[in-house]
């Protein structure tokens, strides 16, 4: 049989691409079956969750949705990355599609990605290696300093005291540099983020890598979002936390706790308790948990270093007593600042909002100054290190005029405020949503 001529000549075709719909991407976000679009690209990342590496919580919190912002906003290789995604690609969105969902800002996001790509060309996301350096060398000097008021002035009340503010700065200030290095905004290579992370949170705070990171990460993905940052899962169990949820929990006639007189009762079980009688115990059950080999020893290195440096000097049980000290006056100044610029902020279940109106919703800014850049590790630029996370802090303030006029154009709330009034919003806030709550419960 002769060859038909048409046929010869039609050229060999690749395998017809897979589409989507976004009704179709956003019924997979379940326990069974979990999709997300990047770039337009459909993944199934379904069995991926186990193995990636950020965790499998931040990754599902994504599931049915377009992740594209934050998967630039978390990945420093990104082209690395992309590679090993190969083998989870099933196909891409409809051309008829848009790239994202309707309940996301185009014109927003479109701005922001273009603000993001001026932002890397400043340079902005790259590290001063003398100021972290000369951050790690004062973190060093605060600890050291510690211990030599016992040794030089003797350990009678005024130098014990001494001692503990001094030992307290050092532990906040490791926490903040800490944080940089989890974020690898450090160093250019995710290598040496890690190793350092370790050798920071691991022996100088005694706190494991893998619980900040698996906590970190999901708040930073989803903040104040319920049931997706762990930040705020005190609510329902301790408080009632935002309007929405506040009222929500009203109407359930649910009550666990007096939620009207939270603003009091957080004095007690907030700020003081948290550090000394949650993590600094929950830390050990995970590691062992999770079997994190590597963070417990890290961490028994921390121990053994405070036990023979103060143990001779104090005795035992006044190592413990300051060491108890240490963890509750560290608690206090690390619930107050982490909380300032999210507490007060709309908190809400998901609702897959776009990346800067996500991020500028559920996060404030307290006023620059050299005192509150040290006192919060320049945490009071929360918003600009939430739109970029692996951004160096000491270059927040460069970018932050970029951010207000991104805002200002899409009549979006940029706020900053004193210290002391951040601080006080907590309060005010905890106030509104309990008396919200008690209205709800009373009431429907």
């Amino acid at each position: 049989m002769a060859p038909d001529p048409v046929a010869a000549e039609t050229p060999v075709q690749g395998p017809t691409p897979r589409y989507f719909t976004w009704d179709e991407v956003a019924q997979r976000s379940g326990c069974e079956e979990r999709w997300l679009v990047i770039d337009r690209k459909v993944y199934d990342v379904s069995e991926f969750t186990r193995r990636h590496p950020g965790g499998s919580r931040v990754i599902s919190h994504y599931a049915g949705q377009d992740a594209t912002d934050p998967f630039v906003a978390f990945h420093s290789n990104k082209g690395l990355v992309k590679k090993y995604m190969n083998s989870l690609l099933i196909g891409e969105l409809s051309p008829e599609q848009p790239s994202f969902e309707p309940t996301k800002n185009k014109e927003l996001t479109d701005e922001f990605r273009e603000l993001r790509a001026t932002v890397e060309r400043m340079g902005l996301m790259k590290a001063n290696h003398v100021f972290f350096l000369l951050y790690l060398l004062h973190i060093l000097l605060l600890d050291g300093a510690a211990w030599l008021t016992l040794w030089i002035f003797g350990t009678s009340f005024l130098p014990f005291l001494l001692c503990a503010v001094l030992l307290t700065a050092a532990q906040i200030q490791a926490g903040w540099l800490q944080h940089d290095l989890g974020h690898l905004s450090v160093f250019s290579t995710s290598k040496w983020n890690h190793l350092v992370h370790h050798f920071v949170i691991g022996h100088l705070k005694g706190v494991p890598a893998s619980w900040w990171n698996h906590l970190h990460f999901q708040h930073h993905a989803k903040p104040n979002c319920f049931g997706k940052d762990p930040d705020i899962n005190m609510h329902p169990f301790f408080f009632a936390l935002g309007k929405i949820l506040s009222v929500e929990l009203g109407k359930q006639k649910k009550k666990y706790m007096p939620y009207n007189h939270q603003h009091k009762y957080f004095f007690l079980i907030g700020p003081p308790a948290l550090v000394p009688f949650f993590f600094q115990w929950y830390v050990f059950y995970f590691v062992i948990q999770r079997k994190k080999w590597v963070d417990l020893a890290w961490m028994i290195t921390f121990y053994i270093r405070l036990l023979l440096t103060y143990v001779p000097l104090l005795g035992l049980k006044a190592f413990l007593g300051l060491f108890f000290i240490v963890r509750f006056l560290e608690s206090n100044w690390f619930v107050w600042v982490t909380q300032m610029n999210h507490i007060p902020m709309h908190i809400d279940h998901d609702r897959n909002m776009d990346w800067v109106s996500t991020q500028l919703q559920a996060t404030c800014n307290v006023h620059k100054s050299a005192f509150n850049d040290w006192f919060s590790g320049h945490l009071n630029f929360q918003i600009e290190h939430h739109l970029f996370p692996m951004m160096p802090r000491h270059n927040y303030h460069k970018v932050a005029p970029l951010v207000q006029s991104l805002c200002a154009k899409h009549g979006i709330e940029y706020q900053s405020k004193p210290l002391l009034s951040a601080f006080a919003d907590i309060i005010h806030s905890l106030k509104e949503s309990g008396q919200l709550w008690l209205d709800a419960y009373l009431h429907q």
